[in-house]
């Protein structure tokens, strides 16, 4: 079954926000998802909330090794109050936009329907700020957004979210090694069997578990004890940007002719895709037997992937 690549929208903020940071010598969008490894695997966070990417993983504990295989490096600056983090933001943006994040998405009222907290984190690049808002490049589709100061420090606080550090902003972005992508793709592949492996943190909520366990007790929780909550979250985020990263990731492989590990990455990204249909027509039964089809795929990976 030949793989074809995706081209399109989807909720990629932190690689989008990176690519906007990096400027005319970024890479595409796909290869920095690519080295923060998130295609890697998938788990149930607690044993309840699952996420098409490594078990443990969160972009924040990712985009260390993602600079260092894309040739990049940033500051990172983590503000300890309100007041001294806008210091800071406007300190940094005498130099140029600032990469933010995470920030709590509910917050960002310039989103429509965006009117409070949802657990959700996000990545946005602020361009200019003032005494009542900052304007900004929000990547998940709303370019030179203002958004007032009181609602940006509480997405900023990010008190609702599970993993970060308040007011954290990355700035003074600079290119270390010119790399090619194909070059980026190899020097990801480490982190990426470290994260597949379920070896990339030992930092998590009790009763988490990954890949394929993951994904037979997911089938199990679709298919007898489906929640309202569960099958939103699955239908607006979880199963789209699963799909996408997996496909994306085959598609990298492919450049680099590892041509089996991209087989298998194919093989996840159409079986995540197809559970978009039947979840938003709570056909679960096929979900739950696409999701069984996908469990022993993680191992599969993991043997496929050069060392």
């Amino acid at each position: 079954m030949k793989h074809f690549s995706y081209t399109g929208s989807g909720p990629y903020c932190f690689s989008n926000a990176f690519a906007m940071m990096f400027g005319e010598m970024s890479p595409p969008p796909n290869v920095i998802e690519f080295a923060t490894s998130s295609a890697f695997g998938m788990h149930l966070l607690g044993g309840t909330l699952p996420f098409f990417d490594p078990y443990g993983w969160t972009p924040e504990a990712s985009f260390d090794d993602a600079l260092a295989a894309l040739g990049w490096a940033s500051d990172l600056v983590r503000g300890d109050d309100p007041q001294s983090a806008l210091s800071t933001l406007k300190a940094a943006l005498a130099d140029g936009p600032v990469w933010i994040g995470p920030v709590e998405m509910g917050h960002l009222g310039h989103q429509p329907g965006r009117v409070g907290p949802i657990g959700a984190d996000h990545y946005v690049v602020v361009i200019e700020m003032d005494e009542t808002s900052v304007l900004m490049h929000d990547p998940e589709g709303y370019p030179y957004a203002r958004l007032p100061l009181d609602l940006f420090l509480k997405a900023w606080r990010m008190e609702t979210l599970d993993y970060g550090t308040p007011f954290t902003l990355r700035c003074g972005f600079r290119r270390i090694t010119a790399r090619s992508g194909a070059d980026v793709i190899r020097a990801a592949l480490p982190a990426a069997r470290k994260w597949l492996s379920c070896t990339g943190t030992s930092e998590v909520p009790p009763g988490t578990i990954g890949n394929g366990e993951a994904a037979e007790a997911l089938a199990a929780m679709v298919e007898k004890d489906m929640k309202e909550d569960l099958r939103n979250h699955l239908i607006h985020f979880a199963v789209r940007v699963g799909a996408r990263r997996t496909a994306d990731a085959a598609t990298c492989l492919m450049q680099i002719g590892e041509t089996r590990a991209a087989a298998i990455l194919d093989r996840q990204a159409r079986l995540i895709g197809s559970l978009q249909y039947p979840l938003v027509n709570r056909d679960d039964a096929t979900a739950a037997a696409h999701l069984r089809a996908l469990a022993p795929t993680y191992d599969a990976l993991l043997e496929a992937l050069p060392t």
